[in-house]
């Protein structure tokens, strides 16, 4: 059997009917979204597989709608006999890997991340922060082109997502300066997003410094198998490291591109991408074409991977 990672997806990921294929075909995925509307107390499930879709893409309400999917494709993987070796997750998608990986039980998780969502939409007014995505340029470069854009104000690499994908956050003002100069300087493409808070960047600290707190009060247990985690890019095990690297996150950018690097070091073979989406899995092609990268949230894909582990 292959080494085995699985990638967790981060928000943006998300679109409505997902998981409800799941949730109708396997009795493990239906007990996910049970447990997460008892532990949320209203109906996430309905949510995720009806919509509105104004309400799911509120981001206390999207981040454990993609936690509760992942971690239902996840547990059907499991039944179907098919484990990681090693997870990581992008962001949100961490708290899905320690989910996966005993550390966090899900209620606990499902709940935290809505808190996590709270937290971050309302640690910068509407309007005051923004992030845009930078293609085609040196990370190097861009950190030079965030020091010469701040003047005084916050814009800084948010997502190290692959060799030709950066995304920074920061004020507003701030990050619509470094785009331009972004484009001067070289950029193939430099382009704002459509994002409801600056994630990833010193302006999130009062998020971070809630976080903390319930973070503190929150059961953590060491993990099952490593977890690459986003702000290090390195193998973590226990409760410890796990709390500080989720409380660091918040402010800290994700360095997905050295995390993936950094599992195939240690022999991973197969990636699979675990939830809503193919946005990890596009990134992985980017950062290694050779690399095999599947994903699994359909029947099919699930199907897929189950016969590609046990070939």
């Amino acid at each position: 059997m292959p080494k085995i990672a699985f990638l967790f997806p981060g928000q943006g990921s998300q679109y409505l009917g997902m998981g409800r294929a799941l949730a109708e075909n396997f009795a493990s995925a239906r007990d996910v979204f049970e447990e997460a509307d008892r532990a949320l107390g209203f109906p996430l499930s309905k949510l995720c597989f009806e919509g509105p879709a104004e309400e799911l893409q509120l981001t206390a309400n999207t981040q454990p709608s993609i936690l509760a999917v992942s971690v239902a494709a996840a547990e059907v993987l499991g039944e179907q006999g098919v484990r990681a070796d090693f997870v990581a997750g992008h962001s949100l998608g961490e708290y899905s890997a320690l989910v996966v990986a005993g550390a966090i039980p899900f209620a606990d998780a499902i709940r935290i991340v809505r808190k996590r969502g709270q937290y971050m939409q309302e640690a910068v007014p509407a309007g005051q922060g923004a992030m845009a995505a930078l293609l085609g340029m040196p990370v190097a470069a861009i950190e030079d082109v965030c020091r010469e854009a701040a003047q005084g104000e916050v814009v800084s690499t948010a997502n190290l997502n692959s060799p030709g994908q950066v995304v920074i956050a920061g004020h507003a003002s701030a990050v619509a300066r470094a785009v331009e100069l972004a484009k001067v300087r070289g950029a193939k493409r430099a382009v704002m997003l459509n994002v409801s808070a600056p994630f990833h960047c010193a302006l999130m600290r009062p998020a971070a410094e809630r976080l903390a707190q319930d973070l503190d009060a929150l059961a953590i247990a060491d993990s099952r198998m490593p977890l690459i985690n986003n702000v290090d890019a390195r193998g973590v095990t226990s409760a410890a490291d796990v709390r500080d690297g989720l409380k660091r996150q918040v402010t800290a950018a994700v360095c997905w591109e050295q995390s993936m690097r950094a599992m195939h070091a240690q022999g991973v073979e197969l990636f699979v991408e675990v939830g809503p989406g193919k946005v990890l899995s596009g990134l992985m092609r980017q950062i290694d074409r050779q690399a095999e990268c599947l994903h699994a949230e359909g029947i099919s894909s699930l199907q897929e991977v189950a016969a590609r582990v046990s070939t």
